[in-house]
């Protein structure tokens, strides 16, 4: 019962096991697939864990919206407060890619703030305010 009741609370558990992380990091990573599709009509679910000081944890539950430019266009993601990305866009023409980012700012989601983001085993730097 403590268990459950620390995973609601969003406090995670000391030795968390690598499958609990990627359990609860799939709900939420899902979450927000689900909110991407909403908004832009496709989306692909990314990382469920994040690895920290060594330990695996799932990723956050809060979510907020990056753009990013990859080898095959501008992709809109939704990450955790620390930059993981939960969700992604597919491969997108720059305008198409902001029109995404601006339907997710607009229901409330508000902007990632940091200057890069992990996505798989790459890190890339958010790009929504240069490209605009």
């Amino acid at each position: 019962m403590l268990i459950c009741k620390m995973l609601i609370e969003g406090k995670p558990k000391k030795n968390m096991q690598y499958f609990q992380a990627v359990n609860i990091g799939k709900e939420r990573a899902s979450k927000a697939q689900m909110i991407l599709f909403k908004l832009a009509g496709f989306a692909m679910l990314t990382l469920t864990t994040k690895k920290i000081d060594g330990k695996f944890l799932p990723v956050g539950e809060e979510n907020y919206a990056a753009v990013i430019q990859t080898q095959d266009g501008f992709v809109t993601i939704l990450v955790d407060g620390d930059g993981y990305t939960k969700a992604q866009s597919r491969a997108l023409e720059k305008n198409a890619a902001l029109e995404i980012f601006k339907k997710i700012i607009a229901s409330g989601i508000l902007e990632y703030s940091g200057d890069k983001v992990e996505i798989w085993t790459e890190s890339y730097p958010t790009v929504q305010n240069k490209i605009s």
